[in-house]
């Protein structure tokens, strides 16, 4: 043999175990650390794409709702067209929107450009039934276009939302003979399509998930049902939705699994337990649509969506019912603060402006978060862990402090539970404790606990909007907000007890937020004797019972109220001595007593039904004869504009369309009032109805149709002239 022939065969021969060695390497590279240094973790279960990354950190915008609702007094348009006439804002301006929502710390807007009537805030092709026919800039206004431009002035995102249920359209709910919908295919896919070229980018599009039912229909007044997951054909539509704007979000609880999802309430809360994941196939109950799936194989976050006020569209008579600051400030915790992000409604009043009353308190919560979260006192305190993965600084405690949410701490893939100390070097005063995973490389944290060093002593700190006994605390994801009483301490201890794999925490909180006063809760029982409750222990209460503001010059409250009957309007307002601060003043407006009422029939039916106090129901047996009748006896004759029910928990059976009879002698009955009480299943709040003036003594409240087999009654009241 050639010694070339040598030498060439021993550089192959040095070659090919080179190639063997290093392919063992890069094998062991991947599960170990190699020369100490130590591999980035691996992703566990589903990711977020980058559009959900993206809207995740959006955490809080804005829903508009406005349409021909806004100028009927009702939640759910027929459809009926000669309602477009009425659609007529005196003073529309989508720059005061984008403002109010900039002021409020928003970073978005979703606008309602199709609600269930069918009526369309845009000049479609699709329908007449749209501001085109409106009086309204004569019909040539776009209120879409309007709001496109707004939101690029303030820096704000743009979404849409577009009803799949249309009660105008007369192709809604019929099927071709091949099957398919002509509605979807000519008119629903339009109207998306429409909306997703003409107005830039879209971040989101929203799909409400109340579908078929009673309607106009071109005038046919019919019952279209549909089988809402097959109907839509959501697989196609959502590809063209992908198509014509690859950075949005679609938002669906319709059957096939969009990006985003509905936490099953409208109440304004998320689970405690709050997993970022559903499986991708299936029905969803609504437990985990609150909770959602510990090992589910799809990442579908939710998105917390509720009002400021009771209903979603403008309605003159709960000017005085907007939430308020404790109230909107809790939905924060409950929302952001529970991995979840935060969709707030305004409804446009008939001016075509987002109210006073709304503003004021939208911009108070931004004012109060921004205060709250000024200071975090972790940033000047020293951090350490029990374990972190390796020696590399990249994976080191000190990452959770440096405000980059593209940096971690991890521990080593074996450790799936950790702790990190905060060293405040003195006693601190602290209320607040936040923590964030790094999503990118999924969901992990199962549970954890913090705990406070006081007086020498490690004190574990419960969130106080969790239940007292639940052991421990649970789930993480993007970010997770604990409250909790003020403590002073000169350590933190944040202890990951169960996690998935190795947990990722790219940041914590610590943070002393100001106190904010709960406004009083009021109630008057039947015999007409007011109740006034403190939010807290140590609270002073003042209170008027002539519709004035009360002051700490009020009188102060010392126990129940008689009112003797009389219709009052009660406001009462909490006062702190030691801050010389105030609440705001709850209001409760009240109409005559009802000491001398007696429920005629059902014979079983309990007082509970007119004792004042919404959290108590009676619920009507499921195999009680029909028809499904509440009366009343008044007690005496009583000129009667209207009627006020209180539904009993969604669960139990929740009235959705009705009757209302008056009488004055109990056998020649007048029906004065129908209808339904929309979106009652998913917002089960107050429902007022007001009708003309009659004479009478009994009431009749006929149900019916129910959300469920019986029917429930938190509270049954009248509205007197």
């Amino acid at each position: 043999m050639k010694v070339s022939s040598i030498k060439e065969n021993t550089i192959k021969s040095d070659y090919s175990m080179g190639k063997v060695i290093l392919s063992a390497l890069l094998a062991v590279s991947f599960t170990t650390a190699i020369f100490g240094q130590p591999m980035a973790p691996k992703a566990v279960g589903p990711v977020p794409t980058e559009n959900q990354l993206r809207w995740q950190k959006m955490e809080y915008y804005a829903f508009i709702h406005f349409s021909t609702n806004t100028f009927t007094n009702q939640e759910w348009g027929y459809g009926a067209p000669e309602d477009a006439k009425l659609f007529n804002p005196t003073n529309l301006d989508c720059e005061q929107w984008a403002r109010v929502c900039k002021e409020s710390g928003m970073t978005g807007i979703i606008l309602t450009a199709k609600h269930h009537s069918g009526f369309c805030l845009w000049p479609t092709e699709t329908t007449a039934y749209s501001i085109k026919n409106s009086p309204w800039k004569n019909g040539k206004g776009d209120i879409v276009g309007d709001l496109a431009k707004a939101c690029r002035k303030y820096g704000l995102k743009l979404g849409i939302y577009i009803s799949p249920w249309d009660r105008n359209n007369p192709s809604y709910g019929l099927l071709d003979a091949d099957g398919s919908a002509p509605y979807v295919k000519n008119i629903f896919r339009k109207q998306i399509e429409e909306c997703l070229t003409k107005y830039g980018d879209i971040f989101e599009i929203w799909f409400d998930g109340a579908n078929g039912g009673d309607g106009y229909y071109g005038g046919i007044n019919a019952n279209r049902m549909i089988d809402r997951k097959t109907y839509y054909d959501w697989k196609n539509t959502y590809s063209m939705i992908r198509k014509l704007q690859p950075k949005i979000v679609i938002w669906n609880d319709n059957g096939d699994r969009a990006d985003l999802r509905w936490v099953g309430t409208e109440s304004g809360y998320v689970g405690e337990t709050n997993w970022s994941l559903l499986n991708a196939t299936g029905d969803v109950p609504e437990d985990m649509l609150r909770y959602g799936v510990e090992n589910g194989n799809a990442w579908v976050p939710g998105e917390v969506n509720t009002s400021i006020r009771p209903g979603w569209f403008y309605h003159e008579s709960e000017d005085k019912r907007v939430k308020n600051l404790p109230k909107l400030m809790e939905t924060y915790y409950k929302s952001i603060g529970r991995n979840g992000t935060f969709l707030l409604n305004f409804p446009i009043d008939k001016r075509g402006l987002i109210h006073e009353n709304d503003h004021k308190e939208a911009v108070g919560l931004a004012n109060a978060v921004k205060e709250a979260f000024a200071v975090n006192l972790a940033e000047k305190a020293k951090v350490s862990a029990t374990n972190s993965r390796g020696k590399d600084k990249k994976f080191a405690p000190e990452n959770v402090l440096d405000g980059n949410t593209e940096s971690y701490w991890s521990t080593d893939d074996q450790t799936k539970s950790a702790s990190l100390t905060l060293d405040f070097g003195k006693p601190t005063s602290f209320n607040r404790f936040t923590a964030e995973e790094y999503i990118r490389l999924g969901q992990r944290v199962k549970a954890f606990k913090i705990e406070a060093l006081v007086d020498g002593q490690w004190k574990e700190l419960k969130d106080q909007l969790v239940s007292p006994d639940r052991p421990g605390t649970t789930t993480i994801g993007y970010r997770r907000i604990i409250t909790f009483p003020t403590v002073k301490a000169t350590h933190l201890r944040f202890t990951i007890t169960d996690s998935k794999a190795s947990p990722l925490i790219s940041g914590i909180g610590v943070y002393n937020a100001p106190q904010i006063l709960v406004p009083p809760t009021i109630v008057r029982d039947k015999s007409g004797t007011v109740h006034i409750t403190a939010g807290d222990r140590e609270s002073e209460l003042y209170y008027t019972i002539d519709g004035s503001q009360p002051t700490t010059s009020s009188k102060k409250y010392a126990g129940p109220v008689d009112t003797d009957g009389n219709k009052v309007t009660v406001r009462a307002m909490a006062y702190d001595v030691a801050s010389k601060k105030s609440s705001d003043a709850t209001e409760e407006i009240y109409d005559i007593a009802r000491k001398d009422w007696k429920i005629v029939s059902p014979g079983n039916a309990k007082s509970v039904i007119i004792d004042g106090d919404v959290n108590t129901s009676w619920y009507r047996d499921k195999d009680a004869p029909s028809p499904d009748d509440l009366v009343i006896d008044l007690g005496k004759m009583q000129s009667l504009t209207g009627f006020r029910y209180f539904p009993g928990d969604r669960s139990g059976g929740v009235i959705t369309h009705y009757e209302f009879y008056v009488s004055k002698d109990q056998d020649n009955w007048t029906m004065v009032s129908s209808g339904e009480f929309s979106n009652i299943i998913n917002n089960p709040f107050l429902q007022i109805k007001n009708f003309d003036q009659t004479e009478g003594r009994y009431i009749k409240l006929r149900a019916l149709k129910t959300s469920g087999g019986n029917t429930g009654y938190a509270e049954l009241d009248v509205v007197t002239k």
